[in-house]
């Protein structure tokens, strides 16, 4: 369910210059921004990066994805 919100001009110039390099909508990035805050705050010692990354990452269709296959070591 959406709700009407009042955000700064200055905010909302930036998440949609952001949205569109991202193919988010507007309101979809400052979401996403609003998440990658909170698992900050509720996670201090991992870099916002690796938040923003990984929130980021889950978004994905699974489909899409890359399996890991780790590199055979030679004895």
């Amino acid at each position: 369910m959406g709700m009407p919100v009042r955000i700064d001009d200055d905010l909302y110039e930036l998440a949609k210059l952001e949205a569109k390099a991202e193919h988010r909508t507007i309101a979809g990035q400052i979401e996403f921004w609003a998440k990658v805050g909170r698992a900050a705050i509720d996670n201090p010692d991992l870099p916002v990066s690796f938040i923003a990354e990984s929130l980021a990452s889950l978004a994905e269709p699974r489909e899409s994805g890359t399996p890991f296959i780790p590199r055979s070591r030679k004895l």
